[in-house]
């Protein structure tokens, strides 16, 4: 039956490891910032627990044994290991390393995603991102099962096996060229946009049956000439003459450019978004830390003039 004692004890170890390294007591104190007393006590304690003798006692001076020799070597790597996961234990404290896996649509992906990661590295340089896209109902089951660690969605969820943080509300708005007849207008509705080529996003979705409610309580039969999914592909339609978008107007402003103005949509259709987790665990420190990042972007973020 193989022997049983206590367990070891680091400070004994270390202290028996500089013994060994540095070849006295003395030297082995003042590495360890131990009395010559203390570090001698370390040593007879490994002694006791271990069951036998690690040095020779020659004169004043400590001969270390075979045996202890044997043991310096799974000494050293233990130390080692053991310091490496302090350092590790101090890199994910202090946020140094992590890996944050999120799924957004493509519209925060191109848009908004990149600002608040390039803000959130400057904090945290070591965290590592993976970034995913899909349809909202993959998006959800991916946050539900936990394959990431969360994302942004579009509200409401109705779904208890998922938490969600309202991270923007922002109306629907046009996106048109500054040239459109109907750019002029300071609001458009869906009679000033009858007849008109639209450029509507997410067909089969909440915020599309939104939209073709309002035109269908107007009496208006709305024009789709282009359907899309992103908010990028519907801007750079609406840049090249195709029509008017309708979209949130928020998730339009990294798209104003090459000639695109914004103008106000009524009736008023709220788009409120959510950063998303799953109900069923805790957000990790780093996650929590991502979320602060996230309101505080949008808390600074100007919307743009409508």
């Amino acid at each position: 039956m193989e022997n049983e004692f206590d367990p070891l004890n680091l400070r004994a170890l270390r202290a028996f490891y500089e013994i060994v390294r540095n070849g006295s007591v003395t030297t082995a104190a003042i590495r360890l910032g131990m009395s010559q007393p203390a570090v001698s006590r370390q040593l007879h304690q490994l002694e006791q627990t271990i069951g036998f003798e690690l040095f020779h006692r020659d004169h004043g001076r400590l001969l270390p044994t075979p045996d202890a020799l044997l043991l310096f070597e799974e000494v050293a790597l233990s130390l080692n290991g053991f310091q490496r996961l302090q350092s590790l234990v101090s890199d994910i404290a202090g946020f140094r390393l992590g890996h944050l896996k999120l799924v957004a649509p493509p519209s925060f992906c191109e848009g908004i995603l990149p600002d608040i990661i390039a803000s959130f590295t400057q904090r945290f340089p070591k965290v590592r991102f993976s970034i995913d896209s899909h349809n909202r109902e993959v998006s959800k089951a991916m946050i539900a099962n936990r394959s990431v660690d969360g994302g942004f969605l579009i509200l409401p969820l109705e779904r208890s096996d998922l938490r969600a943080e309202s991270i923007c509300n922002h109306p629907t708005a046009c996106v048109l060229p500054e040239d459109h007849p109907l750019a002029a207008e300071p609001v458009l509705n869906p009679r000033l946009l009858k007849g008109s080529p639209l450029i509507l996003l997410g067909f089969g979705q909440n915020s599309r049956a939104v939209v073709d409610t309002a035109f269908m309580q107007a009496g208006v039969l709305p024009n789709a000439r282009i359907e899309t999914h992103t908010v990028a592909s519907a801007c750079a339609f609406a840049a090249r003459g195709l029509g008017v978008a309708l979209m949130n107007g928020l998730l339009a402003r990294p798209y104003l450019r090459n000639g695109l103005v914004l103008r106000r949509f009524e009736p008023v259709m709220s788009n409120e978004y959510g950063f998303v987790t799953s109900s069923l665990s805790t957000p990790s420190r780093l996650l929590s830390e991502f979320l602060i990042d996230t309101k505080k972007y949008f808390a600074e973020l100007t919307p743009p003039p409508l």
